[in-house]
C-alpha cells in the first residue's frame, strides 16, 4: 500500500484540503497538512473558463510540477481525463505521475451528464495497467448532477469502476447518512465525500466514509474574503484575518529558491 492510501486507514477520515495555485498550496502545506488535492472549479476558474470543459490539462501538469516540490502528497482533480481515449487518458495521468503526482481524480461525466459507466471504467482499467501506483479516485457524479442518484444505478457505476482497478470511489453530492452508510457498507475501497457542513469528520468516520474532501469551498471562499476586503477598504471596517506581505513574500522567495 502507498502512503498516500494508508492515509485512507487511519482511525478518522483522511480530510483531504484543494488547492488551485501554487500561493494556495504553500499555505496549507505549511499549515501542517500531510496530503493536498487541487480542485478543478479552481484551476479553471483561475483561467477565467467554467469547470468541466476540459480547459484545466496543460494548467493541471504546469501546477504539478511546480507542487509536487513541496513536502506534501499531492492527488490532481483531472476531471475526466480530458479524453475519451482510454489511453490517452492514461498517458496524461502517466505524465503527472511523472511529475510526482500519487493521485487522480477522474469523473464519469462530460459537461454536465453523465456518461455510460463503462467510459470510465475503460479509463480506470488503462490508468492502472500503466501507473498501477497512482490512487484513482473515481468520481460518480450522479448526486451532483441529481442524475441516476438512485442506490442501484450508483453501485451499479461503482462496482464497474471497482472492477477495473479504482482505489477509491467519490460521491460529490451525496449527503444522505442512510445513502452513504448503504454505500460504505459494501464498497471494499475508501469512499469519499465533500464536507458536509454541521459533520465533523469523526461523524463521517462512523458512517464508513474515509475521506472527506474541501473541493472548490476554499478557492470561493478566497474570492468573497477579497470582496469583503475590498468593502472593509470603503467602509473603513476592519478586514478579514490575512497573512501579512512581508510573511506571504518570504514563503514565495523559499519557494522560488
Amino acid at each position: 500500500m502507498t502512503p498516500f492510501a494508508e492515509l485512507h486507514h487511519h482511525p478518522e477520515p483522511l480530510v483531504l484540503p484543494n488547492a488551485w495555485d501554487v500561493p494556495s498550496a504553500l499555505a496549507l502545506a505549511d499549515a501542517g497538512w500531510p496530503a493536498l488535492g487541487t480542485t478543478s472549479f479552481g484551476v479553471a476558474s483561475s483561467l477565467g473558463r467554467p469547470d468541466g470543459d476540459r480547459a484545466t490539462r496543460t494548467a493541471n501538469l504546469d501546477l504539478a510540477e511546480r507542487l509536487c516540490e513541496l513536502p506534501v502528497l499531492l492527488t490532481v482533480d483531472s476531471e475526466d481525463g480530458y479524453s475519451d481515449d482510454a489511453d490517452e487518458v492514461a498517458a496524461y495521468v502517466a505524465e503527472l505521475a511523472e511529475r510526482g503526482v500519487v493521485g487522480v481524480n477522474l469523473e464519469d461525466s462530460v459537461d454536465g451528464r453523465l456518461l455510460d459507466p463503462g467510459v470510465l471504467a475503460a479509463k480506470v482499467a488503462a490508468v492502472k495497467r500503466r501507473t498501477p501506483g497512482v490512487f484513482v479516485n473515481a468520481r460518480i457524479d450522479s448526486f451532483w448532477f441529481h442524475e441516476d442518484d438512485a442506490l442501484d444505478p450508483v453501485l451499479t457505476r461503482a462496482r464497474a469502476y471497482v472492477d477495473a482497478g479504482a482505489d477509491g470511489i467519490f460521491l460529490p453530492g451525496l449527503t444522505d447518512r442512510a445513502l452513504v452508510e448503504a454505500v460504505t457498507a459494501v464498497l471494499p475501497v475508501p469512499v469519499n465525500l465533500l464536507a458536509i457542513p454541521g459533520t465533523t469528520p469523526a461523524e463521517l468516520g462512523t458512517w464508513g466514509v474515509r475521506r472527506i474532501s474541501s473541493g472548490s469551498l476554499p478557492y470561493r471562499a478566497a474570492v468573497q474574503a477579497a470582496v469583503l476586503s475590498a468593502a472593509a477598504v470603503r467602509d473603513g471596517a476592519t478586514p478579514p484575518p490575512a497573512p501579512s506581505y512581508a510573511a506571504m513574500q518570504e514563503r514565495m522567495v523559499a519557494f522560488t529558491t
